[in-house]
């Protein structure tokens, strides 16, 4: 697979694959921001990307930052067809100021492929054993 990335800020840094075997492509900030306690921003990354047709890029949490300091991805689907900059919505659950500097790692992006199901009306579902039990309905272990 191909993705063609864009320049959109001449400091922008290509998302890249820390580690061999990673899933998650790094994404890196182009400006600096401070981000308040229970504040969100929109973090710029100063590049396009050209999905291929029955993909998808998720962006997702550095864990370091999210367990370290509470910096959390706030939604993160990068359509096929969109091609304009990734911008990372990031906000700060902990309780202190954080500090993103330009050119650091801020949230990762992982490729994936998607179906594009049918969609059919019905007026039942089959029964299963679950049914329509949710949160906590299967106990607490």
């Amino acid at each position: 697979m191909e993705i063609k990335i864009k320049k959109l800020h001449p400091s922008a840094k290509i998302p890249s694959f820390a580690l061999p075997g990673d899933a998650g492509m790094d994404l890196y900030s182009t400006e600096n921001y401070l981000i308040k306690p229970n504040e969100k921003v929109g973090v710029k990354t100063g590049i396009a990307m050209e999905l291929p047709t029955g993909f998808v890029g998720l962006v997702w949490d550095k864990s370091g930052i999210a367990i370290n300091k509470g910096v959390k991805t706030l939604g993160g689907v990068i359509d096929s067809g969109y091609r304009g900059e990734i911008v990372v919505g990031l906000v700060n659950l902990g309780n202190q100021d954080f500090l993103i500097e330009k050119g650091q790692k801020v949230a990762q992006i992982l490729i994936q492929k998607i179906e594009q199901p049918e969609i059919v009306l019905v007026d039942s579902l089959t029964d299963t054993t679950r049914g329509t039990g949710g949160f906590g309905s299967t106990g607490k272990n």
